[in-house]
């Protein structure tokens, strides 16, 4: 339990290091309710990480932290948004301010590539991941001693714990450092790596290098690779937790963003070969999408919403893409830059739905066109990792280790089935594939990395409202600023270029 005696005489003589205490304590407590018990009762972690069941209940936690972090609206919007694939829908028609069209509060600031390090859109996601972070250490940290859990069910503990603290370290440097090729050899500024928790002390660490970050990262997955059993230890559809086959997609999408090419193009082949899942075909594309419930057959990572005893679900992404009348629609839909890549032909545009709604245009109300997604409608969870992207994947390496006809295969598999023209080997292949990924990946959290990973400069036009709706690279704003409260508590933290 915790020592208040000394945390009172800590604020009195070291005020500083007392609120970084107080943070961290927090921090910890956040995010999860594996700490808490009946109103009024606390037990210390040693008592509730000393059992099986313990750990299991903290696992529930890290699982319910990722999924209610990836879900905020600033995060599962971000890269769409700042990519150009999304714009804002008008206000609807029972508001006061009907068809006014205004950037979201949430993303107001990052939008316009103006985010504030004193009040940061995505602030609460940066503690958030830390918070993950921590919980993923002490479970790490307990598991062995575990004497009511086999030696399997111990390796599959620390698989998933391994796995977890490497997806939210991976999350953390997408957004807070440039990406891996800014400079020749990576030695930009990166992350805090955080491998042990805060009951091993306060520690005040500064920022890694890139080339540093990702080596951490992967070692942790590699690790997590070699613990894996196989066994599913807690309750719920097993597409929710980590496993080996979509920590692999994990390993895939970072040797993608380290531009490792030769292990990139072998890990996303694994899996495609391996796995045992198959690509949704032609025929149900459209409707596995736009099932209520449930993903589409090639998830191979979905983050799934919470839902109450009856089984609802109390909140989704459909509350931001959704669309059920005209009165009742979300913030956000697909800008007509994205709905314009798609050929007539292609069945992926029929995840589009136009609805003509009242827009305010120049003080006057005009009927205008939008487009929302079928994709994230009725109770979708968040959509981690799916095959298509390892094929994709995998013909963005083929490309670079120079097999073209690689690229062209996979490339085409996603196009055929998509009903779409072939590329017939005379195309640029680096833009066909960038081009293929903006279409069939679209609000799955990736274009705005993409554009950044190939060093293109960002152009938004339609319904773009920003300040500025162009960002040339290289340029510090494309990541975001380290939240001051955090620089402000270590003083080792070095903040991002501009802010």
């Amino acid at each position: 339990m915790l020592n208040f005696k000394k945390m009172r005489n800590l604020k009195h003589n070291n005020p500083l290091k007392f609120a970084f205490l107080l943070a961290a304590i927090l921090l910890l407590q956040s995010c999860s309710d594996f700490l808490e018990q009946e109103p009024g009762t606390q037990t210390s972690i040693n008592e509730q990480l000393g059992t099986k069941q313990g750990v299991l209940e903290a696992m529930n936690g890290m699982y319910r932290a990722i999924e209610a972090n990836v879900r905020t609206e600033a995060f599962s919007t971000y890269a769409d948004l700042q990519g150009g694939n999304l714009k804002f829908a008008p206000a609807v028609s029972t508001s006061t301010t009907i068809g006014q069209v205004s950037t979201p509060g949430s993303v107001v600031n990052l939008y316009s590539f103006d985010d504030l390090a004193d009040k940061s859109n995505l602030a609460a996601f940066y503690s958030a991941n830390y918070s993950i972070i921590n919980q993923a250490n002490l479970i790490l940290e307990f598991a062995d001693a575990l004497k009511d859990a086999s030696d399997t069910e111990k390796s599959q503990i620390k698989a998933e714990a391994l796995t977890a603290r490497a997806y939210a370290h991976f999350l953390l440097s997408e957004i807070y450092s440039q990406n891996y090729g800014f400079t020749a050899d990576a030695s930009h500024l990166g992350i805090i790596y955080n491998s042990k928790s805060i009951t091993n002390g306060l520690q005040y660490p500064a920022r890694e290098t890139v080339a540093n970050t990702y080596t951490f990262i992967i070692n942790d997955i590699k690790d997590a690779l070699n613990l894996y059993a196989d066994t599913l230890i807690l309750n719920g559809p097993a597409h929710s937790y980590f496993n080996k086959n979509n920590t692999k997609a994990l390993l895939a999408r970072v040797y993608l963003a380290k531009k490792d090419w030769k292990n990139a193009y072998d890990t996303a082949d694994d899996i495609i070969k391996n796995s045992g899942v198959v690509l949704m075909n032609s025929g149900d594309y459209v409707a596995q999408w736009q099932k209520p419930d449930g993903p589409v057959s090639e998830i191979l990572l979905e983050f799934s919403i919470p839902r109450n005893d009856e089984g609802a679900a109390s909140t989704s992404l459909a509350a931001f893409f959704g669309y059920t009348s005209d009165t009742q629609y979300g913030k956000y839909t697909a800008s007509q830059d994205l709905v314009n890549l798609y050929e007539p032909s292609d069945i992926r545009k029929q995840l589009f739905k136009n609805h003509p709604l009242p827009t305010l245009v120049n003080f006057q109300k005009e009927i205008l066109n939008y487009y929302f997604t079928d994709k994230l409608q009725g109770n979708p969870g968040y959509v981690a990792f799916r095959l298509s992207e390892q094929y994709l994947i995998r013909a963005e390496a083929a490309i670079e280790l120079n097999n073209s006809a690689q690229a062209i295969e996979d490339i085409n598999i996603i196009r055929t089935r998509a009903n779409a023209a072939v590329l017939q080997g005379n195309e640029d292949l680096k833009e066909a594939v960038f081009l293929e990924r903006r279409k069939e990946l679209c609000f799955e959290g990736h274009l705005f990395f993409d554009i950044a990973r190939n060093k293109k400069d960002v152009s938004r036009n339609d319904g773009c409202i920003a300040l500025s709706c162009s960002l040339t690279y290289p340029s510090p704003k494309f990541i975001l600023p380290i939240p001051r409260s955090n620089i402000n508590l270590n003083t080792n933290l070095k903040q991002n270029e501009s802010y």
